[in-house]
C-alpha cells in the first residue's frame, strides 16, 4: 500500500498569523521535512523571505515555492496542480507539505483540487487549519485591517469585491478541521472564552479549536491530524459555489511583532496502565475521555489481553484509530499513553479515568 504524503492546508485573514504560526512549526519541526508552498501575492516575497531558510535542514530555501500570480483558489489548474506536480518528482520528497494560502482564499476549492487524478494517489489533505484573529473578530471585524484587506483585493481581477467578510468568514470556518484563535493575548478571560464558544456554535462537530498566541503551537499539534478532508467535501459548505469570490489577502507577521505577552502554554503527561480488555471498547472509552476534558491529542500503546501483539492508538480530538504493529517480545506488557493539551488539563481526573479502563494495573 502506498503511503500518502500528508498536506495541511492553513487559510485566515490579512494579519492572523498564518506565517508566524508556519515559521514557529519551521523551528521546532523535530526533523520532519516540510516543503512550503506560500500564496502571496500584492505585498510578493515577503512571506516567502520571512520562511525562507527558517527550518533549516528541515525546509531549505528549496522546499519554499511561492504562487503570486493570483488567489489560490482561482488558480488551482494553472498555478497550484503544476507546482504540487513538480514537487512529488523530486528525489527527496518531503515528509508533511504546508500551504499557505492568501487570506482571500477560500479552502473549499483547494481540497477539492486534491482530488485531482495525478495528486489524489500520492498526497492527501491531513487537515485544513483557520487562524483567527481573535481581537479583530471579537472586535467585529474579522481582519487587523480592513483597509489592507480591500486594498488587496483590487489586486485580484479574479475576485468579487462585494462579498461581505462576513461570508468569507463563513467559509474559512466551515472548511477547518482546527480552529487556531491567534493573537489571545490582546483578549480578557471572558472574551476569550466567548469567542471559542461562538467558533464551536458555527463550526463543525468535531471541530478542535485551540487558543494562543504569537501563533505558538505545539508541532504535534498542528501536524498529524490525519482527516484525509478531500473525502468530507460535502460536510464542508460552502457560502459561496461559484469561483469568484472576495476574500483579504495574506498574514502579515509584522502584524504579530509587536505582541509582548506570553502565550497560551500546551501540556503533555505520560500516563502509564494495566492492560485492555477489549480494543474496541478500550478505543470508545477513550473517545469519551478525550471529549470530556477536552484532550487535543492522545496517543501511544496498549497491551490486549491475550494478544501479542503490542496495539498502537492515536486519537485526534474524539477520532481514535487503533491498530497492531509489533510483538511485546521481552517487552513489559503495560499501556502507555501520551495526552496533550492546552494548560489546565485536570491531569488526576484523565489518569483515573484511563486507569478505570483497563486491568492488572
Amino acid at each position: 500500500m502506498v503511503t500518502k504524503i500528508p498536506a495541511t492546508i492553513i487559510t485566515g485573514f490579512l494579519g492572523a498569523g498564518k506565517t508566524t504560526l508556519i515559521r514557529h512549526m519551521l523551528q521546532n519541526a523535530r526533523g520532519r521535512r516540510i516543503a512550503l508552498i506560500i500564496n502571496e501575492f500584492g505585498d510578493l516575497g515577503v512571506d516567502g523571505d520571512i520562511l525562507k531558510g527558517c527550518g533549516d535542514e528541515t525546509c531549505s530555501e528549496d522546499d519554499v515555492m511561492e504562487l503570486s500570480n493570483g488567489c489560490i483558489c482561482c488558480t488551482v489548474a494553472d498555478d497550484f496542480i503544476p507546482t504540487m506536480e513538480k514537487l512529488l518528482t523530486r528525489e527527496n520528497k518531503p515528509d508533511h507539505i504546508v500551504i499557505e494560502t492568501s487570506g482571500l482564499a477560500l479552502p473549499q476549492p483547494l481540497v477539492r483540487a486534491f482530488n485531482w487524478p495525478k495528486i489524489s494517489t500520492q498526497v492527501t489533505v491531513d487537515g485544513v487549519v483557520t487562524v483567527v484573529d481573535g481581537k479583530a473578530v471579537t472586535d467585529g471585524r474579522f481582519a487587523h485591517s480592513v483597509e489592507a484587506v480591500d486594498a488587496q483585493r483590487k489586486l485580484d481581477k479574479n475576485l468579487d469585491h462585494e462579498t461581505p467578510l462576513s461570508e468569507l468568514f463563513e467559509d474559512q470556518v466551515a472548511c477547518a478541521d482546527m480552529l487556531v484563535v491567534n493573537k489571545t493575548d490582546l483578549l480578557n478571560l471572558a472574551q476569550a472564552d466567548a469567542l471559542v464558544a461562538s467558533l464551536k456554535q458555527s463550526s463543525r462537530n468535531g471541530v478542535q479549536i485551540v487558543k494562543t498566541s504569537m501563533g505558538k503551537l505545539p508541532v504535534d499539534v498542528l501536524l498529524g491530524q490525519g482527516i484525509g478532508a478531500e473525502t468530507d467535501l460535502a460536510s464542508r459548505h460552502e457560502v459561496h459555489h461559484h469561483h469568484d469570490h472576495d476574500h483579504d489577502d495574506r498574514t502579515q507577521v509584522d502584524e504579530d511583532d509587536h505582541h509582548k505577552h506570553d502565550h497560551d502554554a500546551f501540556e503533555s503527561f505520560v500516563v502509564n496502565l494495566g492492560e485492555v480488555a477489549d480494543t474496541k471498547v478500550f478505543a470508545d472509552q477513550v473517545s469519551q475521555i478525550i471529549s470530556t476534558h477536552d484532550i487535543l491529542r492522545l496517543k501511544g500503546f496498549a497491551a490486549v489481553v491475550g494478544k501479542p501483539m503490542r496495539l498502537t492508538l492515536q486519537a485526534v480530538g474524539p477520532r481514535v484509530e487503533t491498530y497492531f504493529d509489533q510483538p511485546f517480545d521481552m517487552a513489559p506488557r503495560i499501556t502507555q499513553l501520551v495526552v496533550i493539551g492546552q494548560t489546565g488539563l485536570d491531569r488526576p481526573e484523565i489518569e483515573a479515568a484511563l486507569n478505570a479502563c483497563t486491568i492488572n494495573k
